[in-house]
This record gives structure tokens, C-alpha cells and sequence, in this order.
């Protein structure tokens, strides 16, 4: 156990987050996503029943977003929906980093087989027990200043 880290935040993906540099991705998707068949090799970390929320809210507790990057947060749009649906586990990680001070504009919704394309840009994958439908986001990671 480690002072003040999030303790759903397991050794193997604190390790992974912690090896990636600025402008790196890390995905955060649900159960159903194809994880091993898109990793193409890459880690992928396993956090089973916990939703996209409370995962993306620990990841990001210790993951600073990316600021010279126009859109650090990605989300798989809904096919067949308008533009700006949302569904209320993708809402539920928008309303957190709003909730940081992130604006909405800093957030963008990726066309299913574009996402599929854009997860092959992660550096980890952290597969969660979110059981929705398009439940995956994206975070790009950027510096740390001490």
C-alpha cells in the first residue's frame, strides 16, 4: 500500500502509467472492448468490475492531461447518434473533468473504427468492468512540473 494513491490503482498499472512520457495515451475502456486483439502487444491491465468512471477518476488522480494537446480526452461515439450524445457513463468521465476545469472543448468524440485506430496510439490499456455499450475514453498524458 502507498500514502494518498488511489487504491484501485494496482503495482503493474501504476508502473505503466508512471513509464509513459508526455503525449503518451493511455485507454480506459469497458468489458466488451477487443483489448488483446487491439493491444498489437502492449500491456494491457485488467480492473474487472469497477465502471469507466471510477476508473478514469483513479487513473487521472495521478495522470496530468496533456495542455499542448487541442483535445486530451477521447471518447468512442455511439454509432448512429448525434454528434454530441453521450452516454451516461461516457457523460459521467466528461462531468469529472469538468469538474477539474477542463472545458468541453477539450473533449472529442472518435467514430468507432477511428477510435479502434487511435487505440493502436496507447501506450496501456486498462480494461474495466464497465458493461455499456461504447464505455472506452482516452487521456493523453502531459508533464509534470515539480
Amino acid at each position: 500500500m502507498l500514502k494518498g494513491i488511489d487504491p484501485i490503482l494496482t503495482p503493474a498499472l501504476l508502473m505503466h502509467l508512471c513509464a509513459m512520457g508526455h503525449g503518451e495515451w493511455v485507454a480506459v475502456v469497458d468489458a466488451n472492448f477487443t483489448a488483446d486483439h487491439l493491444s498489437h502487444g502492449k500491456p494491457v491491465v485488467r480492473l474487472p468490475g469497477l465502471s469507466l468512471e471510477r476508473v478514469s477518476q483513479a487513473v487521472l488522480s495521478v495522470f496530468p492531461l496533456a495542455e499542448d494537446v487541442a483535445q486530451p480526452v477521447a471518447y468512442m461515439h455511439v454509432s448512429g447518434s448525434a454528434g454530441d450524445h453521450r452516454t451516461p457513463a461516457q457523460q459521467s468521465v466528461v462531468n469529472l473533468l469538468l469538474a477539474q476545469g477542463l472545458k468541453n472543448t477539450h473533449v472529442e468524440a472518435v467514430e468507432r473504427f477511428a477510435f479502434y485506430e487511435k487505440i493502436k496510439t496507447a501506450s496501456v490499456i486498462v480494461q474495466t468492468g464497465e458493461s455499456t455499450a461504447f464505455g472506452n475514453a482516452m487521456f493523453c498524458k502531459g508533464v509534470i512540473l515539480l
